[in-house]
């Protein structure tokens, strides 16, 4: 008799992420065929998705949905929102009430634009700000994401429930993510689940940040706050804080949040080597340690990285002119039975692909 018994090892949340790299659209429905697959990685605590290209109406607006636990909270917001944007046009988010989830908040979403005619990097400053303000001030007023021509749609659930709550097979778009949560140290809540948004930035996250107040401490010192009780929500503002705020290209980033290890370090060239002492020393409270692999979305791209040492799963398949990024290779082929490609990366290794067809 054997006294263990092969059971799947689910290692923790499920994550997935697509990319047509020519921009051609694809519906939301497709999304939430390859998550569906990886039911059994969730425990219906949370589940979403995010979509780029899915506002084609509102192209220069920025996208705000917002989670509101009562309508003066509501009211609030639209007053403070008011004072930093004009609001081109707002509504509740259309969703399947016949789908029972629980503790629903009122769901609202504004498409605006900044008062003021600013460069793109002032206009993206203010914007963060007033989410800042938003989330920090209000009391029950969630801004759970905020970029152009892109939304998230997350909730308490499983992925394949809140797909069908929010109808996400109404929305067309050419970056889409998901994700699967089975939180093991943070409550099941409607912000807590992922993606986790800002700006244009998006995260699904499988693992844990043992580093978690390290990186919040050293996130507040530039402005950023952490309120939505998840590790998840460092990862996205330390993407924004060392790529907006210091202008370092992605795979530098990755260097720094997944940085190797000393004793690596110490093998490479010697124009390699002091690189990466530098981006070590200069950003020492953005190291992300513990077991994570995430992906990225962005307004022209998604990127996938595990953490050093590779103890989360983490693959890319590619067809044609579509990249996927996936915690198991069975969800991919649940909508690319015939792949041209398939690997997975090396820990601490960034895997980025972009709309203009460029992979790296």
């Amino acid at each position: 008799m054997n006294k263990f018994p092969k059971e799947k090892d689910i290692s923790g949340c499920s994550i997935f992420g697509l990319i047509n790299t020519d921009g051609e659209k694809v519906s939301g429905s497709v999304i939430t065929d390859a998550i569906s697959v990886m039911h059994d990685r969730a425990n219906g605590l949370g589940g979403g998705f995010a979509g780029y290209g899915i506002y084609p109406d509102y192209p220069d607006d920025y996208a705000f949905h917002l989670f509101f636990d009562s309508l003066k909270a509501k009211e609030e917001t639209e007053e403070l929102m008011n004072k930093h944007f004009l609001i081109d046009y707002d509504e509740k988010i259309r969703t399947d009430n016949s789908v029972n989830l629980p503790k629903k908040p009122l769901l609202w979403r504004y498409f605006v634009k900044n008062r003021n005619i600013l460069s793109k990097e002032s206009e993206r400053e203010e914007t963060f700000r007033a989410i800042m303000d938003i989330n920090n001030n209000i009391d029950g007023a969630y801004v759970i994401s905020s970029g152009k021509n892109m939304g998230v749609f997350k909730g308490v659930g499983f992925p394949e429930d809140i797909s069908k709550f929010y109808r996400l097979e109404d929305y067309n778009g050419y970056i889409w993510t998901a994700h699967g949560r089975f939180p093991t140290n943070t409550p099941g809540w409607w912000g807590g689940a992922h993606p986790f948004g800002l700006l244009d930035w998006t995260i699904v996250h499988n693992g844990e940040i043992s580093s978690y107040d390290t990186n919040r401490r050293y996130l507040e010192m530039y402005g950023y706050k952490c309120n939505l009780v998840t590790d998840t929500e460092v990862i996205t503002y330390l993407f924004d804080f060392l790529v907006r705020k210091n202008n370092l290209t992605l795979p530098l980033a990755s260097k720094v949040l997944a940085s190797p290890m000393w004793t690596d370090i110490d093998r490479l060239n010697e124009k390699q080597s002091e690189l990466l002492k530098a981006l070590r020393i200069t950003y020492s409270g953005a190291l992300l340690t513990g077991p994570f692999s995430v992906i990225l979305g962005f307004e022209n791209g998604i990127m996938g990285l595990s953490d050093r040492l590779k103890l989360r799963p983490m693959l890319i398949g590619k067809n044609e002119n579509t990249v996927y990024m996936s915690s198991e290779e069975s969800a991919i082929r649940k909508i690319c039975p015939d792949l041209d490609s398939v690997y997975r990366p090396k820990g601490g290794e960034p895997a980025i692909a972009l709309l203009d067809g460029n992979y790296v």
